[in-house]
């Protein structure tokens, strides 16, 4: 799998690489987060939630597992399955939100890795830095694929 990496170096940087993901966004994108505790993956989501017009106050959804929110463009699923094992998390019905009209963006994706769809982009958040944050971008499939080629292009990633 290609690899594809931004560097951010504040919450700014962080919600300027969502804008422009969330510009290339189409109904059934799913996004994996990975990264360890305080990596940034709620920051992140907040901000792909915040591109796609999404008004509320958007905060993980540890305990409640699934919050879903309606966006300007997309209705924004916002997911954390940390605290699931893959058995309860195969009995919520997750292929519901993946091939759905909104926006899929899992936290802890790789705990459920045998539950995800083929086609997502897998995002790697890692410290870079006392501020800093570096993201991996793995595109499985199409359209993904494209999107980071073109963001590469671009000289975004």
């Amino acid at each position: 799998m290609p690899l594809y990496e931004y560097r951010s170096r504040s919450v700014g940087d962080t919600s300027r690489l969502a804008e422009r993901l969330a510009s290339l966004f189409i109904p059934g994108t799913v996004l994996t987060l990975d990264g360890e505790l305080g990596a940034g993956k709620t920051t992140f989501s907040q901000s792909v939630a915040k591109a796609i017009g999404v008004k509320e106050i958007v905060n993980s959804p540890t305990f409640t597992i699934i919050k879903e929110y309606e966006g300007e463009r997309f209705p924004f699923y916002h997911m954390d399955v940390y605290r699931l094992s893959a058995e309860e998390a195969d009995e919520l019905g997750l292929d519901e939100y993946f091939y759905g009209q909104g926006v899929t963006l899992i936290e802890w994706a790789s705990i459920i890795e045998d539950l995800l769809p083929p086609e997502r982009l897998a995002v790697r958040i890692e410290h870079d830095g006392e501020q800093g944050r570096r993201f991996q971008l793995i595109p499985y499939g199409e359209p993904y694929e494209e999107w980071c080629l073109k963001l590469k292009e671009n000289g975004y990633l």
